[in-house]
């Protein structure tokens, strides 16, 4: 009883594999031309998610024609924001860095390479890419 019962369990496994696999095939694969036509059309929807960090894709705002400032206008005002530190890098998608200009440095270059040596002497430098320092105990 028991044997048929993993036969049984054996053949429905057998079957819904092979029912994937030629569905899947029935498709076909796509051509780089048809893949390069939908990604442009999902560009133009809105539908992409933009690179870095971002999440999910964000709607484009649709305006009234002839209401929305000119390219000149845009090109000013982003510049604006650029030379006022109001603009966010590219990738890194939270608040805005604040305008507040940072105190110039009191240390030296070498104070500052000793101290790093030091730190890697210790192990208290954080490797490349794995985020902020742990904190401390």
């Amino acid at each position: 009883m028991a044997s048929k019962l993993v036969l049984v369990a054996a053949l429905a496994t057998a079957a819904t594999l092979c029912w994937e696999s030629a569905s899947a095939q029935a498709s076909g694969p796509v051509s780089r031309e048809q893949r390069k036509a939908e990604t442009a059309a999902a560009n133009k929807a809105g539908k992409l998610t933009p690179a870095g960090e971002g999440g999910a894709p964000v709607a484009k705002a649709t305006a009234a024609p002839g209401s929305s400032p000119s390219r000149a206008q845009r090109k000013a005002e982003t510049a604006a924001a650029n030379k006022a530190g109001q603009l966010t890098p590219a990738g890194e998608g939270g608040a805005p860095k604040s305008t507040t200009a940072a105190a110039p440095s009191t240390k030296t270059r070498e104070q500052r390479k000793a101290e790093t040596v030091e730190a890697r002497k210790k192990g208290e430098l954080v490797p490349a890419g794995q985020g902020s320092p742990a904190p401390s105990k």
